[in-house]
């Protein structure tokens, strides 16, 4: 005697997968009411991007260009002063990026303790932030002469002779990364106090009941859960340090010589010298390089990224 059994059958199949196929294309909007953000994404940045990299492998003006294949790529790195910034860049970039990082961190576990007029430092800690970069650049570039400068008369007052802070070749690029931090360690900051203060309070009473101090609780606990906002930083200070163009350009356009140039310095000259294939190129190679280090580095840091 065999004995069979039936499977019940159902209307529908109602298992997971199939609800979600049934939901992966479900929008309350029309496909229509994205046409004009799509439209303008294709203007502004796909098609400028795709003809920065056909015009880099041309000579060209404003009225016939000549295609010449990957001659400019090849200049770019035979020019001494494009491959010194290129060096400039990362290394300004890497030197700004760390300093926001742990100069961010100490200020917000800084500014979120009981301390006396907290909510006026916050502020007086991110207005550098709102000012225009041009500005600072402008208004450093008259602290830091080294004749009539603000900063070497104070350093004159206590017996130290301050040095050329943008006029020696040796302090020039780590002079505009000095600014460049004081100008954005706000934002790190403001981006790390968000941290802080989301981390739930039962965590540091549950630690401090344990006889945990103030080194052990920051170290196990704030600084683990502040790890979304660290990767923040690194990321926008980097891609900041990388584009950095303004700050630089106000100070000391490059100079002494090509000592503080970096890669949009160096091509802002070439597009000024009517090299407009090669500075094409430098942006091609700019686009190539933040790409390259900031797409692995966002995989890298996120991969065990602490879920709250």
């Amino acid at each position: 005697m065999t004995i069979t059994s039936a499977r019940p059958k159902s209307r529908t199949d109602s298992t997971p997968a199939a609800q979600a196929a049934g939901k992966r294309f479900y929008t309350p909007y029309s496909f229509w009411f994205y046409l004009p953000t799509a439209l303008l994404y294709s203007v502004l940045f796909l098609i400028p991007t795709f003809a920065s990299f056909y015009y880099s492998l041309t000579r060209w003006t404003l009225f016939d260009s000549t295609f010449i294949g990957l001659d400019n790529f090849v200049m770019f790195f035979q020019e001494p002063a494009l491959v010194k910034g290129f060096t400039n860049t990362l290394v300004f970039a890497v030197v700004t990026s760390g300093s926001k990082v742990v100069l961010g961190l100490l200020l917000a576990v800084l500014l979120t303790s009981r301390i006396i007029g907290r909510g006026y430092l916050r502020s007086v800690v991110f207005f550098p932030v709102l000012v225009s970069s041009i500005g600072v650049g402008l208004t450093f570039q008259v602290l830091m002469n080294p004749e009539r400068g603000l900063i070497n008369g104070a350093l004159g007052v206590i017996g130290i002779d301050g040095p050329g802070w943008l006029t020696d070749p040796s302090w020039a690029l780590m002079s505009i990364a000095l600014i460049d931090v004081w100008k954005g360690v706000g934002l790190a900051t403001l981006i790390y106090i968000a941290g802080i203060v989301s981390i739930p309070r039962e965590y540091m009473e549950a630690a401090r009941v344990d006889g945990a101090g103030s080194w052990e609780s920051f170290r196990r606990i704030v600084l683990p859960l502040c790890k979304p906002a660290t990767v923040t930083v690194i990321i926008l200070s980097l891609i900041g340090g990388l584009r950095s163009f303004e700050l630089i350009w106000a100070t000391t356009r490059g100079g002494p010589g090509f000592t503080s140039d970096v890669i949009a310095s160096v091509i802002y000259k070439q597009y000024q010298a009517g090299f407009y294939g090669l500075s094409t190129a430098g942006n091609v190679i700019l686009f190539l390089v933040v790409t390259a280090i900031v797409l692995p580095l966002n995989w890298f840091l996120n991969r065990r990224e602490v879920d709250l």
